[in-house]
């Protein structure tokens, strides 16, 4: 199966009340990982690849690795640009294989950021390429991506009509308490549950129901989306590393918003968060290792695991593909 781009998957996410994940891929280990669990549990899938990415690994070994990972799955598979920061950049990405970029101009005042994204808009169309935009800007540092929590603002309902209009935009990326990075809140900004765990703010839901009553059957994208899954968090500091206080975004709270307009739920931190354990957890347990290979499987079966529980109880996208 060639790849393909996010239109059918988002038409079925929509009406069925699931969301896509769209997982970030930096090398060969991650890309198996996220692919065979999608496989096993049947899932359609969004490979997205960061400046950061394309800068550690190169655009054609990232979309040669993809291509493989189609040979090997036979799944529904759409390759993204993450974060495009300007029209050249998605040129590249379109002219080079990928089906699907963001061009980010939420940096920009309203008219400049619509000015940009209607330019990638049309020539990506014109290579039957869909593009993702972006309104409100998210808080955090993943990448060449760092806003302070001070310049951080929420997507204004207001603005989504018009921006999708002017721009002919396919999805929309909105901010509603989505965070980049591991540490997306700060402590005292959260409240401990009964087991003393720090819980973030609840997503301003409201805004996402009023951007829904103005887009009707428009999908919706949340960037920042990892949870911080506890678990390898503990693996980690277990076995030398130092992550206090990282906090993310209550599945309850992604499994909530999949059921909504939300197509598209962007995932790197954990899966960051996972490979690291994996590594950390072996190396402890072998101080004499120096085989990539031996270490890099227990990473590669944490980022699977990781994906696998994504897929089921967060996306509800299993068995959709």
């Amino acid at each position: 199966m060639p790849l393909v781009t996010t239109t059918e998957m988002f038409r079925k996410a929509y009406d069925g009340g699931y969301a896509i994940g769209a997982f970030n891929v930096n090398n060969m280990e991650i890309i198996q990982g996220i692919t065979e669990a999608a496989k096993e549990e049947n899932a359609p899938l969004i490979l997205q690849v960061s400046a950061g990415a394309r800068k550690y690994a190169k655009h054609a070994y990232l979309v040669k690795l993809v291509e493989a990972a189609l040979e090997d799955t036979d799944l529904p598979i759409a390759l993204h640009l993450d974060h495009g920061a300007d029209f050249e950049i998605c040129k590249s990405c379109v002219d080079g294989g990928f089906t699907s970029v963001m061009i980010d101009g939420s940096k920009l005042p309203f008219e400049e950021n619509i000015a940009l994204t209607k330019k990638v808009v049309e020539y990506a169309h014109a290579h039957n390429v869909v593009v993702e935009g972006e309104l409100g800007k998210l808080a955090g540092i993943e990448d060449a991506v760092n806003v302070s929590a001070e310049d951080a603002s929420y997507t204004r309902p207001d603005e989504v009509e018009e921006f999708v209009e002017k721009t002919g935009v396919d999805s929309l990326a909105i901010a509603i308490g989505t965070s980049h990075g591991a540490f997306k809140f700060k402590p005292e900004q959260c409240t401990r549950n009964a087991e003393g765990v720090l819980v973030p703010p609840e997503l301003r839901f409201d805004i996402l129901a009023e951007i829904e009553k103005r887009l009707p059957h428009f999908p919706i994208v949340l960037h920042g989306s990892s949870s911080v899954i506890p678990k390898y968090v503990k693996i980690i500091n277990e076995n030398g590393g130092q992550l206090k206080d990282a906090i993310g975004i209550p599945e309850d709270q992604l499994r909530r918003a999949a059921k909504s307009s939300v197509c598209k739920i962007n995932i790197d931190s954990d899966l960051r968060l996972a490979m690291t354990a994996g590594i950390r957890e072996y190396m402890a347990a072998h101080p004499d290792a120096f085989d990539p290979r031996e270490y890099l499987k227990p990473a590669r079966a944490y980022i699977k695991e990781l994906v696998k529980h994504k897929l089921v109880h967060v996306l509800g996208c299993n068995g959709k593909a």
